[in-house]
């Protein structure tokens, strides 16, 4: 038998694995990659928060469940990351947290003041007076819309405008297959560890209706410092396979900037901006008759 799993912080892991047309399955113990040729690899899915899961790829249980022990995000993605089609699960496993930000978003005036934070954060400068959640966004949205055009110009990219189908990747220019391409990176990162911290990805301050709401509002915080100058430095000097470049570019930056290390801390402190205390557990709840085992991993980390 062998020892049981402890997960690895999400700060200490690699961020983002791609894998296409194999056979995902468990082997003597180890999480392994199987080709047509019947060649595998071994993947060290323990130290790794998140695996895209491109076409032709295909999971055995045993994978899944070794994943989901470990606390590695699984994620099934369209080709080039175009389309989030589903993914696993692997944290969450406490309530708490997920119960205070519901508590936040829920609030008119916390709701606002934790999105005054994020803006103070991702633009390094104090919001607006008396400006609601509406006006705060669009005054983000023009920012952002600024910020695209400055880059274009940086790295002398023809840009046009943020505008891509995405029930046709290749219909899209090459600037904006490129973010794409980099923003699925961003967004698979930014859901390992939101989940991994016990958050819940559809409950969002900013963005709302979404399975991702919350991921989106994360991801923006990070967006311009990390993959859209990559982004539109490979659109800058296109090459043969555009998609594959940037994954790879974007892996190198967020191990370069430590990323995973950031998300976590940078989250508890946006929340704690909306001045509300975590709610307390009702007189008649129940505690666990068997204490959860302690565990190096996150919080959220079922084991």
């Amino acid at each position: 038998m062998l020892p049981p799993l402890k997960p690895i912080p999400i700060k200490e892991r690699l961020s983002v694995l791609y894998v296409e047309k194999c056979q995902l399955d468990v082997l003597d113990g180890a999480f392994v990659a199987v080709d047509v040729t019947g060649v595998r690899m071994h993947i060290p899915v323990g130290g790794v928060a998140c695996l895209m899961l491109e076409p032709g790829v295909r999971v055995s249980h045993s994978a899944c469940a070794l994943a989901a022990r470990v606390g590695t995000l699984l994620v099934w993605i369209g080709e080039g990351g175009v389309r989030v089609y589903s993914s696993g699960q692997p944290g969450g496993a406490r309530a708490d947290r997920l119960l205070y930000q519901a508590k936040l978003a829920l609030d008119d005036d916390a709701r606002l003041k934790v999105v005054r934070a994020m803006y103070k954060l991702r633009f390094g400068e104090e919001p607006p007076q008396r400006r609601s959640v509406e006006q705060l966004r669009g005054i983000e949205g023009a920012r952002v819309r600024a910020s695209y055009q400055l880059l274009a110009q940086q790295y002398g990219v023809d840009w046009k405008a943020r505008n891509y189908d995405r029930q046709d990747w290749d219909a899209a220019d090459i600037p904006n297959r490129c973010l794409s391409a980099a923003t699925s990176c961003l967004y698979g990162v930014t859901e390992a560890a939101v989940l991994a911290a016990g958050y819940a990805p559809a409950i969002g301050f900013i963005h709302s209706g979404k399975p991702l709401s919350f991921v989106y509002d994360i991801a923006d915080l990070y967006k311009f410092d990390t993959v859209v100058p990559i982004a539109f430095s490979v659109a800058a000097k296109p090459g043969q396979n555009l998609e594959r470049e940037v994954r790879i570019r974007c892996r190198d930056a967020f191990r370069q900037s430590r990323l995973l290390e950031r998300i976590i801390p940078d989250i508890e402190t946006i929340l704690s901006e909306g001045g509300l205390t975590p709610p307390e557990l009702p007189e008649e709840s129940i505690a666990p008759a068997i204490p959860n085992p302690e565990s190096i991993g996150d919080v959220g980390h079922r084991s």
